[in-house]
Parts: structure tokens; sequence; C-alpha cells
């Protein structure tokens, strides 16, 4: 039997994790079908294709025979995918032979979309009523200015320079983990807020569309429709534009939000509202973890610890106080220097020393990033020298033992802790024990039953 334990690391995953009922609903849209067809590995693609017009049962011994000797675990693994997107049914006789059916609806749609062709909801609106589009590399530089925009409102609002349309209760949700807060004090970022940040900018969107998913349902949306029609958005071309009053109401309120995260932009003609498709979305279908885009990087660290950093973006600005101490900021450069307060801060508040490096090699300036190493070694070695110097102690909530009433005793008591993974140290000569206190009252009632 394929493993099928769904653990949602990009789009399709989130498919495949809905309830069987909400997959058939899915199911019924064409658009939907070759989304999952797209999606599947190559040897999976094959298998669908190779039984799309057949209505019965197909042997696993009888597909196993189409492999290539090096084949078996390509095979297993896109098996398991369609398991898991019940794109397969499997079927097990009473000799326990396993054969694979193609999911009805599944297979209907996918017949009539290749077949036919598909023909989406909406079709691109005549240049005569909406004039001049923006070009695609200015769609880009929307999309890029809108996002960052977003990540700014989410880890520090008041350096926001707009409100996103997104209500707080949804925010809230956004920065949980990535966010901390402690009594009266402003939000810090966590070490999973610092590690999203370093992420490139589709694995984020996708951290931000699972999570907008996964609350539907608080909102009031049906989860299966919401996946539905962002995928059907997937199939929108860049760069066009598409009426808006073709839309329902929940559909509209998603657009809202979509053009919120730089997805798609809102434009506003005479008579006629329209939305214009980015390449954040059009990737929707592939999977936005997997799609990653390599940012240049704007990054200058040199040997004196003193950072140039070549952005006029606010957000590049927040990120760098975090572990740094940003001087002055030019249009287009912000000057800082990497300090020990500056660390000793960002340590006390979860980030690495590892984290903080990967960030300033990730984002190095094109000049500096073709050299070996793109950040001074002087620099990365003091940093974790900083880092290890709140790391010398240790404090682990512990529980002293002595006076044993005799040696087998003590050993006995010490094999015990290191058992039960609480031993910490002992001193055979004078038989005394240190155990961690979380096993503290398992240890009193072993020596108790020793007496």
């Amino acid at each position: 039997m394929p493993q099928v334990k769904i653990i949602a690391k990009n789009f399709m995953d989130m498919v495949a994790s809905l309830p069987e009922f909400k997959l058939d609903q899915l199911y019924d849209n064409t658009f939907i079908c070759e989304a999952v067809l797209r999606s599947l590995p190559a040897l999976g693609k094959k298998y669908v294709l190779q039984l799309l017009f057949i209505e019965k049962p197909v042997p696993a011994k009888a597909i196993e025979e189409w492999l290539l000797s090096n084949g078996v675990s390509k095979h297993r693994v896109a098996i398991d995918r369609l398991v898991q997107l019940r794109v397969f049914r499997e079927i097990i006789d009473r000799k326990k032979d396993i054969s694979y059916l193609l999911n009805t609806k599944f297979q209907s749609n996918l017949q009539k979309y290749i077949v036919k062709g598909g023909v989406l909801p909406g079709e691109p609106m005549p240049s005569s009523i909406t004039v001049r589009l923006p070009t695609l590399e200015e769609l880009d530089a929307y999309a890029l200015e809108q996002w960052e925009c977003f990540l700014l409102q989410l880890i520090s609002s008041s350096q926001a320079e707009r409100p996103t349309n997104f209500s707080s209760s949804m925010m809230t949700i956004f920065q949980r983990g990535l966010l901390s807060q402690r009594d009266k004090e402003a939000p810090r970022l966590t070490v999973h807020g610092f590690q999203f940040l370093l992420m490139d900018t589709n694995a984020q969107l996708w951290y931000i569309i699972r999570e907008y998913i996964l609350n539907s349902e608080v909102r009031g949306v049906d989860t299966a429709d919401l996946i539905s029609f962002l995928l059907e958005l997937s199939f929108h071309v860049s760069g066009e534009a598409y009426n808006i009053n073709t839309l329902n109401e929940f559909q509209r309120n998603v657009i809202k939000d979509l053009a919120d995260l730089g997805l798609l932009k809102l434009q506003q003609g005479r008579k006629e509202s329209w939305f214009i498709p980015t390449k954040l979305v059009t990737n929707l279908s592939v999977t936005l973890s997997d799609s990653s885009s390599r940012k240049q990087g704007f990054v200058v660290v040199e040997t004196n610890f003193r950072t140039y950093a070549y952005s006029a973006s606010k957000l590049h600005c927040e990120i760098l106080r975090l572990f740094s101490r940003v001087e002055y900021q030019l249009p287009n450069l912000i000057v800082g220097a990497i300090t020990k307060e500056s660390l000793y801060n960002a340590f006390e508040n979860g980030i690495t020393a590892d984290q903080i490096i990967s960030f300033l090699q990730q984002n190095a300036h094109p000049r500096v990033a073709e050299k070996t190493p793109s950040v001074p070694e002087n620099v990365t070695d003091q940093i974790r020298l900083w880092e290890a110097d709140l790391n010398r102690v240790e404090i682990v909530s512990s529980n002293f033992y002595e006076e044993f009433p005799s040696r087998d005793v003590f050993e006995s008591a010490c094999d015990y802790a290191r058992e039960n993974g609480g031993h910490l140290w002992e001193d055979s000569k004078r038989m005394r024990l240190i155990v961690k206190a979380e096993i503290h009252m398992q240890m009193r009632e072993y020596l108790r039953r020793q007496k």
C-alpha cells in the first residue's frame, strides 16, 4: 500500500490533503484536472495518459512491465503521488492483487480537455477598453513592490507605507510563528521568522498562501472553492486584463487579497474594472515552493565589519536592523556596521549566527558574489565567536543525589539515569549523582524500590 500521509510543502500537497469528497468537487473543474496533471512526476503523467481511455482496473503488475530496470524508485514515487491525489483508486481483489483505476471525474474531464480543449470562464478584455496596460517588466516591479510592502507590514507594521486590506485577525494568523511578543513589548521576529525572510519570494508566498487557505473556513469560505479559484487563476495569461464584473462576490474578495500580495494588479477604467495577473499567480499550478527565483544581491560586507546595502527598500533596511547598526540611509544606499551589541541583540531574539551569515551570502552584491568567500572570513568567524560567547554556560534544572546506601545502588541509579536520558554528572569515589529535574520523580521512585 503506498504511503499517503500528506505534509503540505507545496500547492499540490495542499490539494492532496483535502477530503475525498472535496477532491471530487475540484475534479469537476477541467482546469484543476490539468493543473494536477502538470504537477505530476514525468512517470505519473505517462501513466495517466496511457490509462486515460481505459475504463477498467489495470493490474499493478501490468504497469510495472512498462518500467525500465532503473525506474523502480521513480515508479513508486509516481504511484504514491497518484494515490495521494486520488487520481488513481487502488483496488485489492480476493487474491490480494493490486489494480489501479483512474478517478472517474478526473478521467472524464481530462478526456474532454484533451479532445476539445478548455475555455476559461473569463477571456482577456479587448485593448480598446483597457487602452494601455503595464508591460511585463512593470508588472514584475509592481509585484515585487507589493510583496515587499506586505512583508514590511507583516514584520513591522509601523514601517509600512500603506496598510493592506487584510484584517488584523488575518495578519495575526500570518504572523503566527514568525513573531513573538512579551508583556508590553513590541513584537519581535522569531528564529522561524528570520528563516522566513531568508526564503526566496516564491517559497515565502507559498507559506502565506498556505495559511490563507488553511484558515479559509474560519472566514466562511469553502476550502475547495478557494483552491479551485486560485488554480483557475494560474491559467490566466500574465499581463492580460480580465473583467472583474464577471466574478462573484467571493472571487472579488479573493482578488483584493491577492492584489495586496502582488499576485494581481487591479485597474479601473471609465466603466469597467479589471485585474491583471502577475507571474506570481501564474506559477501557482506548478508549485510555489519549487519555482524558486534567484534574487539579485545587494549587500557588501567589508573586513572592517561595515555593511553597504545598495537598496532603496525599507524592508531590506528593517532586516539589516535585526543584526546590524544602521548608521544612515541614502536614496539607494543603506550604510551600517555589524557590532557585538547588534549581534547580541539578534542572538537574544533567537536569530543564529549561521542564519545571519547565510543572509549575507545569499544577498551578496553581484560584484562580491563572484568572489570566494563572498563575505570576509574574519567577519563570519567573529560572528560565530560572538555567538559562542553566549553559549558557554547552559543552565539545566537538575537534582543532586548523595549518601547512597551501597555502591551497587549508586551504580544502578547511574545506569537508570542514563537509560532515561537524564544523566548529567557523577562522582564515583564519593558516590554523588546529578540528574535532570525532569526525571527526578522517576528516580525517587526507582531508589525507593531499591531499598
